[in-house]
């Protein structure tokens, strides 16, 4: 059984890690087909908008004990009211229809005669609302307008929070892709699109927004720690910033959505259409899509917009050069092994290596690889000393033993 908490610590120490960044053209690629689908059904189907933005009347009849057939009879006592168009009929509640027409301000008492006597209730059990084509155009540029400042002041904040114009892109690339797979999924299955599902996407957005800036945070962290000491590419420090903060990304993203999964669940099966049901359904996709561009897409496209950067390129070069030394003296170190064995025979060959590099043909200042470091008995390495370090020339003169 695998286990999560330790499996999360290693993720955390870099015993165990997953590629995000260095395997970002495969998260590239999903993110382009999903995007291309999105787009794809945005063309194809148009978007779903409600009432709200394209105008016309909504009826709602209340108290229906017999739903049965509910969209043909709706639609007969729509036709008998002379209103043309489509109509939309929906349940909401059990025992409530709710009939959405074309504006039709000399046929609303006619309609409300009409669905009370189809649905066999009161007339006064008939409710109408009259939603006229400018209100809804104005909603709609309300919501654009909201989007865009949105979208600036993230850029800004971002911008001046890491001091570097690079971290904004990248969020705000990641925002974006956000927002249009969200409409597309919503084009694809025609959901309804209303005011509710407009707040619902702008919340997302700040999901996802605070996703990516506690990502962000880890990875400015880990790279300032990489050109301090110089011992991982900003690509590295980086992906390992992911890799730390993706148990807590996932738990988030868990928490957070399973009250919304029991909203949608009520909505769908008890409630019908409504407030509730829009706005749980917006935020439902939305931080599902925000919390796989926050792993995938932020970082990656960070690291490659900064690649090119000169101090990244020679942290990169340095990393490349120094890295193997290191981590070969490090290595050593951890085992408790200084140097070779002052007792062990020093042999002239390419098998050496030394301070500039591995495999050079030199016997001065230079230790054999592959040594065994354990000695016949097994016993732990006795360090070199100081004199034999630089090789026989340096080393004391003894005096010359009798010749008696």
């Amino acid at each position: 059984m695998i286990n999560f908490a330790q499996f999360g610590n290693d993720l955390y120490t870099g015993r165990r890690s997953i590629a995000f960044v260095q395997r970002r053209k495969l998260w590239y690629s999903l993110s382009a087909v999903m995007i291309g689908l999105a787009l794809a059904g945005v063309l194809l189907n148009g978007l779903n908008f409600g009432i709200e933005f394209r105008g016309g009347s909504e009826f709602r009849v209340l108290g229906v004990t017999n739903t049965q057939d509910y969209e043909a009879k709706a639609q007969d006592a729509v036709g008998q009211a002379g209103i043309p168009g489509s109509v939309t009929t929906t349940i909401v509640g059990g025992n409530t229809v709710r009939v959405q027409t074309e504006a039709a301000q000399a046929q609303t008492d006619a309609a409300r005669t009409a669905l009370a006597d189809t649905f066999d209730v009161d007339r006064a059990s008939v409710s109408s609302t009259l939603i006229g084509p400018s209100w809804g155009a104005s909603v709609s540029q309300q919501a654009i307008q909201g989007l865009v400042v949105f979208l600036i002041l993230v850029t800004i904040v971002l911008a001046l929070y890491f001091r570097t114009w690079k971290m904004a892109v990248a969020g705000l690339t990641a925002l974006l892709h956000d927002l249009v797979i969200t409409v597309g999924i919503y084009s694809l299955f025609g959901f309804e699109i209303t005011p509710s599902s407009m707040i619902g996407f702008l919340t997302i957005l700040g999901y996802s927004l605070y996703d990516t800036v506690v990502v962000f945070d880890k990875v400015r962290e880990n790279t300032a720690e990489a050109f301090r000491t110089k011992r991982m590419t900003y690509a590295d420090a980086a992906n390992l910033a992911v890799n730390q903060t993706l148990v807590r990304s996932i738990n988030t993203t868990v928490v957070a959505l399973l009250p919304i999964a029991a909203i949608l669940f009520v909505g769908f099966t008890m409630l019908g259409p409504g407030t509730l049901l829009d706005l749980s359904l917006a935020l439902f996709i939305g931080i599902g899509v925000g919390a796989y561009s926050s792993i995938f897409i932020a970082t990656p496209m960070l690291v490659q917009l900064r690649s090119k950067e000169p101090a990244i390129v020679d942290l990169d070069r340095y990393v490349a050069r120094h890295g193997a030394k290191q981590a070969a003296r490090d290595a050593a170190r951890d085992v408790g092994v200084g140097e070779a064995p002052a007792d062990v025979p020093v042999t002239v060959g390419a098998d050496w290596a030394g301070a500039d590099g591995v495999g050079e043909d030199s016997t001065v200042g230079r230790r054999p690889t592959g040594l065994d470091t354990t000695g016949a008995a097994g016993a732990a390495a006795r360090p070199v000393h100081k004199y034999a370090q630089a090789g026989p020339r340096n080393q004391p003169k003894r005096a010359p033993k009798s010749k008696r």
